[in-house]
């Protein structure tokens, strides 16, 4: 066999570079302040090992097939058949599709698009306009608002491909002081908030309704989800390796109630178990008009393992 050649054998023999250990890596993105968006900025044509998702995201369960769906609850219904498609999606699924909200409730049809428009706009600022917001803190510690990229990322195994806004909308001390949004969104957060808090009231008394609640459990929830009530905005930067990574992993929501505003473009799934005690992953294909509700921990626990 022959030897190797001088200059193989000096470079086999050099010491390996040290390479920069995950919290090194974690502590020097947050740093950045331009979050995933300053990833994509800087011309990356690979996801960075600290998105690498190794795990399969359909390990726990198959994917459903293309016609299966979340239910649908139309508020043009008359209120007892609307209360009723509530609960029971409520029961079976956790999640459904409110249509018709607009004509019924008097909520702008240019709406959620100009509240998404808004938000885009601001992660589309240049960096470091966006640095300038940029904060872990808690919303109720930073003026109400707070934009930060993955809440988990110093306790996750992979990071996800986003960046986040949160505003406290709750109520009194709680609620955001509207010159601590900026400029670029203000308007159309603050507007949005307006619209959707009065479709959340609407769905829980829909939910009250169908599920044989008495008025002051309605009053109750009012109150609990009023007081509390949080704006998070999620942006997915485009990604030049989305098989590698996620947008965000499995999760459920711990409050009340969600009311989810989706773009054109989907990605949401929902873990969903047939009577028999059989999961798959539902894909929730974005409705025209429509907007995602989806039962928080607190409810399910509090009522709909009562019923």
């Amino acid at each position: 066999m022959a030897s190797p050649s001088p200059a193989v054998a000096v470079a086999s023999s050099s010491p390996p570079v040290p390479q920069p250990d995950r919290a090194a890596l974690l502590k020097a993105f947050d740093e950045s302040r331009a979050g995933v968006r300053g990833i994509v900025e800087s011309g990356v044509s690979s996801v960075p090992e600290l998105f690498v998702h190794s795990s399969d995201p359909y390990a726990s369960a198959p994917l459903a097939p293309p016609g299966v769906s979340i239910p649908v609850v139309d508020l043009s219904l008359p209120a007892p058949l609307a209360a009723a498609a509530a609960a029971e999606a409520a029961r079976r699924w956790g999640f459904f599709h409110l249509t018709n909200h607009h004509g019924v409730l008097g909520v702008p049809e240019a709406h959620p698009a100009r509240a998404l428009a808004a938000m885009r706009a601001f992660n589309e600022l240049p960096p470091a306009e966006r640095a300038a917001h940029y904060s872990r803190a808690v919303v109720a510690d930073g003026g109400g608002f707070s934009y930060y990229s993955n809440v988990d990322l110093f306790r996750s195994p992979a990071a996800s491909w986003r960046d986040t806004i949160d505003i406290a909308f709750g109520t009194g001390t709680q609620r955001a002081d509207p010159a601590h949004i900026p400029a670029v969104c203000r308007d159309e957060l603050l507007e949005w908030d307006a619209h959707v808090t009065a479709v959340g009231r609407v769905v829980l008394e829909l939910l009250c309704g169908g599920l044989g609640l008495d008025p002051a459990a309605v009053e109750e929830l009012s109150r609990t989800c009023l007081e509390g009530k949080v704006m998070v905005c999620h942006y997915y930067p485009v990604c030049p390796e989305p098989e590698r990574t996620m947008g965000i992993v499995a999760h459920t929501d711990p409050g009340v109630l969600a009311v989810l505003a989706q773009d054109s473009v989907g990605g949401l799934q929902v873990k969903h178990a047939d009577d028999e005690g059989n999961s798959q992953w539902v894909d929730v294909r974005p409705v025209p008009g429509s907007l995602v509700v989806n039962v928080g921990d607190l409810l399910q626990v509090s009522y709909l393992r009562r019923i």
